[in-house]
């Protein structure tokens, strides 16, 4: 952040700083001060005057003859206010304005030998506030000379005629609004539509009216500061301070503090008041979902595959052992209770998808499975059960965002569009397909394939398009929810993070073991700014999106962890599968005494050290 006011260079000094000649500094006391210290007042030193003495403008005189030699001396010493410091002292002065602390202002001003802001942008504040319009048209005059674009008059010129002008309608003085419509704003041949727009509040039968269509305040103290606010941006800062500046500049600082913390993973507040200012803001790794809250044992095979619904309320899981056991998610205290167990998948279940309204739950099985089961979650009754073709291979399935259909394919070239009784709507022929993702739009699919890409496919014109090109198999994918980012396991390589929109690949994370195994990885916590991980090496490794090296590797697991699911309500909740039969649920760390605390954490590593 560079700091307000600098590189203005010598006019920026002038105007924010008073000359030795404006503080009426006697001669004696040496050279000009650049800062403008007034010498009549302490500056901090001990000196004869008690601080805070009317020492004014046109009163150094009588103020340095009855200064010491020594204090004199002391004067003389005294620093120079660099232009950081002067910077500094304004915003101070001006957020203490604002609180309406007017002669601590004061005060600071002329013991710091410093300027709030220039005096025709006081002058041109006032007049903004007061209403009177023409006499801030001609303090535009004033500041002209102190602006860098001379352009710019006429924008803030045309900025202050239309308040004068709704405030004239809202007051029922059409006649005068008219006449500031015809012979001051269109002669100004500036923002034409604007003015067209402008012309038609003319029509508005009463001031809410006004108010509701021009989407403006009304005539007073809230409209006008709006106002003011516009108007500073064509002046320099030297002339007059952005509006709020300390409180910007520390919320910028905050912001910053939050970007590089890398367990941040609460909502983000804007607001000053959620902070403390007088800390570095620092989140601990206990409140991170990297403990061990729950170990569900339920199923007696390979867990395959989990996934958390679309509001957070439960957990699907599917295993080898054909079934899949649907969790209650405890809104208070996090812990999953089995709901029901969904029955008969034959082959195993290696993947789910939640419809978009968390009605309905598709499973779909490993790569010899032809069928996959659409389940009503809420009854527990099978919808549908479809099979195409007793040679298909239907592993793996996506939502189209309506809920009212879904894509489903496999390698074995089978590519389908179906409505949620199983009929089938659309194919294309050809794609071997290893992972699918519908996009927001409603119309395009993202398939990855066993050419080692991720295509487009567009149902509605039957046009398809190359988007990611990797150089080793993509076992899986997904895609934030913006739908910019995808998520990528790439065979032998780990996991890769792929920018849609531009077709780039943005990073490649490391840590994680990745060999030919399908393994599921997710974003997750507070708007996504987290990616989770399954591993070939037992663990569940997770990293900070903007940064390659994992920022914590849980274990616990005892074989590979195939799947893992950050739940999209709760930032503090993740579940992972595993081949050791077992699901882990992670949260923060209990509330134990701090030191019990680091003794229970074996099951996570910290890799920011």
């Amino acid at each position: 952040m560079q700091a307000n006011g600098a590189g203005q260079g010598q006019e920026s000094t002038e105007l924010s700083c008073l000359n030795s000649a404006q503080n009426g500094e006697s001669s004696s006391t040496g050279g000009n001060h650049s800062n403008g210290l007034l010498s009549g007042t302490d500056n901090g030193n001990t000196v004869g005057t008690s601080n805070g003495s009317s020492t004014g403008p046109g009163s150094g005189t009588s103020a340095a003859s009855t200064t010491t030699a020594s204090e004199v001396g002391a004067l003389k010493k005294k620093k120079r206010l660099s232009q950081a410091e002067e910077d500094v002292i304004r915003l101070i002065g001006q957020h203490l304005h604002g609180l309406g602390l007017n002669q601590t202002v004061d005060l600071l001003m002329q013991e710091s030998g410093c300027r709030l802001e220039h005096p025709s942008a006081t002058k041109f504040r006032n007049h903004v506030m007061e209403g009177e319009w023409d006499k801030a048209e001609n303090d535009l005059n004033e500041l002209r000379a102190l602006m860098h674009s001379p352009n710019a008059i006429v924008r803030m010129k045309f900025l202050l005629l239309q308040q004068k002008y709704l405030e004239y309608l809202e007051d029922g003085k059409v006649l005068e609004a008219l006449q500031v419509l015809r012979g001051e704003l269109t002669p100004l041949k500036y923002n034409t539509d604007r003015i067209h727009v402008l012309s038609g509040y003319l029509m508005c039968s009463h001031a809410e009216d006004l108010r509701a269509k021009a989407e403006w305040e009304g005539k007073g103290t809230a409209s006008r500061c709006r106002l003011l606010d516009k108007l500073q941006t064509y002046l320099p800062p030297s002339v007059m301070l952005p509006p709020r500046r300390l409180q910007t500049l520390l919320r910028q600082a905050v912001e910053l503090q939050r970007d590089r913390c890398l367990y941040h993973n609460t909502k983000l507040d804007s607001s000053l008041d959620s902070v403390s200012l007088l800390l570095d803001h620092v989140c601990s790794r206990k409140q991170f979902p990297c403990y061990t809250q729950q170990i569900l044992t339920e199923h007696c095979n390979e867990v395959w595959f989990c996934k958390f619904s679309n509001d957070g309320t439960k957990l699907a899981t599917g295993s080898k052992d054909t079934t899949v056991i649907i969790w209650q998610v405890d809104p208070e205290s996090h812990q999953l209770k089995l709901l029901r167990t969904l029955e008969g998948h034959a082959y195993g279940v290696s993947y789910l998808a939640w419809s978009p309204d968390d009605t309905y739950l598709i499973a779909c099985g490993p790569d010899d499975c032809s069928e996959l089961w659409l389940w009503n979650v809420q009854t527990g009754e099978l919808r549908t059960k479809m099979s195409q073709s007793h040679e298909d291979s239907l592993t793996s399935v996506a939502w189209n965002p309506d809920g009212k259909r879904f894509v489903t394919g496999g390698q074995r070239g089978q590519f389908y569009q179906c409505d949620l009784d199983g009929n089938l709507l659309d194919s294309w022929e050809g794609v071997r397909v290893q992972c699918l993702w519908c996009l927001g739009d409603g119309r395009t699919v993202l398939a990855s394939d066993t050419h080692q890409r991720i295509r487009g496919y567009n149902f509605e014109d039957l046009t398809d398009r190359n988007i990611v090109q990797e150089d080793h198999p993509i076992m899986s994918f997904t895609v934030s929810k913006n739908g910019r980012l995808a998520l990528l396991n790439v065979a032998t390589q780990g996991v890769h993070l792929w920018d849609l929109q531009d077709r780039v690949l943005v990073r490649k994370y490391q840590g994680v073991t990745q060999g030919f195994y399908t393994i599921h990885s997710c974003f997750g916590g507070h708007n996504e700014d987290f990616i989770a991980s399954g591993s070939e090496d037992h663990k569940v490794y997770i990293w900070h999106r903007r940064g390659e090296l994992p920022i914590a590797e849980l274990t616990g697991h005892t074989r590979t962890v195939n799947c893992v699911s950050w739940n999209p309500a709760i930032p503090g909740l993740m579940a992972s599968a595993s081949d050791d039969g077992t699901v882990r649920v992670w949260g923060p760390a209990p509330f134990l005494d701090s030191q019990e605390a680091d003794g229970l954490n074996e099951n996570c590593s910290n890799m920011d050290s």
